[in-house]
């Protein structure tokens, strides 16, 4: 058989089964592709199989975003003075709400490939900026390089986005988007690693190295190239055998359609937008209003080691509780709003008692020491940082599963991925902007938690009304039109102990 995986008649199909034995009951393209490497006796999934697939494009991230997050993790992307890195990230966010909004028509036409590797260029320039920063004050390089990452970066997490919510089965969306952002996420934790280790006997103030950025531009070029070890969308085999949805041939037409489609097809996704919007907000607040603001160089890097570790916990802890097979989808997508509700007041509570300790006057004024490790009462909000990266990665773990659990066509999960980025990089750009405007901590953290509150709220009808347990192949086809690819749907009849069900292969 050319392209379509098949399941053979004798085998029984139990949830219990291993990965491994699934691909004993599949007849796989004769292809390297879908070749299995065995080694100490663990069999590695093909490599046109969801898990090879999300790996990569994890490394990536871990190379590309994931170094843009240990440098603005450090407070002013490693500067002492915050004034380049808030024009650059004000600059970067403003083009990536738009050309984010729009992504999934131009990740759709281009390929994930594409894409992902433009995407990985424009962290390469961002950081290269910063390395010139240091010797010629060029702000305008910086402001440019921003303003470019804007455009690569709306590619890049539209793609990541598609291929992290529509690859996987339904059952195991949770735990590939944790699998994501913890790979994701130990890319900044070794980033951030680097300048700990070089300033980690120094409590002076100072910019970081040169050796600093270099490190971290080669990585963000390793990144870029590493996309292209992808391998097509439509050449993607699940370990059931189905394959993913996606477009025959698209076209520009048919891409700004579809965009528009989804708002007649879907409308219930705007009320997700608050969510969207609150979920980069507060980066502004973290790394610049509290880590760059109240400590000194070698403790902001102490935090933003334990802020992504704590990401990785997070992740992995609602990871895998929403795949958790006991209890139903609907009734999980509700325990997990409430969750991160309950998270909220109370991280963001013990937030407040600690933002009525200092005020930007306060961190402006040079003869008040930041704080260090090594100072009374650092403990507290050591702790609170810890969890305010914990809470970061519940959000974003729970909107991705959010999204992923209502359809899992392609096409639609890529213009919900670029909904997401857009907007959300629109609220960046806000939070960025307010900040050299020199506004007041308290009215930051106040927008923060309203905005994270209040945006809960508004997407509870969805949560409740719109979240199935499955989402069925005829419901998720209906979208894509008559040029839909790769659906060549055919049942295939499996003896279950003497039942039969009904399957597709997409």
């Amino acid at each position: 058989m050319p392209t379509d995986a098949k399941k053979a008649s004798h085998e029984v199909n139990t949830p219990e089964r291993s990965f491994a034995n699934e691909q004993e009951i599949l007849e796989l393209p004769n292809s390297w592709k879908y070749k299995r490497l065995s080694l100490f006796g663990f069999k590695f999934p093909w490599y046109a199989s969801p898990p090879t697939q999300l790996f990569i494009v994890s490394f990536v991230c871990f190379m590309c975003p994931g170094m843009f997050n240990a440098l603005n993790g450090m407070g002013g992307g490693g500067q002492m003075d915050a004034t380049a890195n808030n024009h650059a990230n004000t600059a970067l966010y403003s083009t990536f709400s738009v050309v984010g909004f729009f992504a999934g028509t131009f990740t759709n036409k281009l390929g994930i490939r594409t894409a992902l590797s433009f995407g990985g260029i424009g962290y390469s320039v961002y950081v290269a900026s910063f390395l010139c920063y240091n010797h010629t004050k060029n702000l305008g390089f910086t402001t440019f390089a921003g303003a470019l990452l804007g455009v690569c970066a709306g590619l890049l997490w539209c793609a990541q986005g598609a291929i992290m919510m529509s690859y996987p089965p339904e059952d195991s969306k949770g735990r590939y988007i944790s699998w994501f952002w913890m790979i994701f996420n130990m890319g900044a934790v070794i980033g951030s690693l680097i300048p700990l280790g070089q300033n980690i006997h120094t409590q002076s103030a100072a910019p970081v190295s040169d050796g600093t950025y270099v490190g971290f531009l080669v990585l963000t070029l390793i990144g870029a190239a590493l996309a292209w070890t992808l391998v097509d969308a439509k050449d993607v085999v699940r370990h059931d055998g189905s394959k993913i949805i996606v477009m025959k041939h698209p076209s520009w037409k048919s891409e700004i359609m579809g965009l528009c489609e989804v708002f007649v097809t879907d409308p219930y996704i705007i009320a997700l937008f608050p969510m969207f919007l609150a979920s980069n907000w507060f980066y502004a607040y973290h790394f610049t209003e509290i880590n760059a603001a109240y400590f000194n160089v070698r403790t902001r890097a102490l935090n933003g080691v334990v802020y992504y570790t704590m990401q990785i916990v997070g992740a992995y802890i609602f990871g895998f509780a929403l795949d958790y097979k006991g209890i139903r989808r609907t009734m999980r997508a509700k325990i997990a709003w409430a969750s991160l509700f309950a998270i909220i007041m109370i991280v963001w509570g013990c937030g407040y008692k600690f933002q009525q300790t200092y005020d930007r006057a306060w961190s402006a004024n040079e003869a008040n020491r930041k704080k260090d490790w090594s100072d009374d009462g650092f403990g507290g909000p050591f702790v609170l940082y810890m969890f305010y990266g914990f809470t970061d990665a519940a959000w974003q773990t729970c909107v991705y599963w959010f999204m992923g659990s209502l359809t899992n066509n392609g096409r639609k999960l890529a213009n919900f991925a670029g909904f997401y980025k857009g907007i959300q990089s629109a609220g960046s750009a806000i939070t960025w902007a307010l900040d050299d405007h020199k506004i007041s901590f308290m009215t930051m953290f106040a927008t923060n938690w309203g905005l994270l509150a209040g945006s809960l709220l508004i997407a509870l009808p969805v949560i409740i009304w719109k979240v199935e347990d499955t989402v069925s192949v005829e419901k998720d086809v209906e979208f894509t039109d008559d040029t839909v690819s790769e659906v060549q749907a055919k049942a295939i009849v499996i003896p279950t102990g003497g039942e039969s069900v009904t399957e597709k292969v997409v």
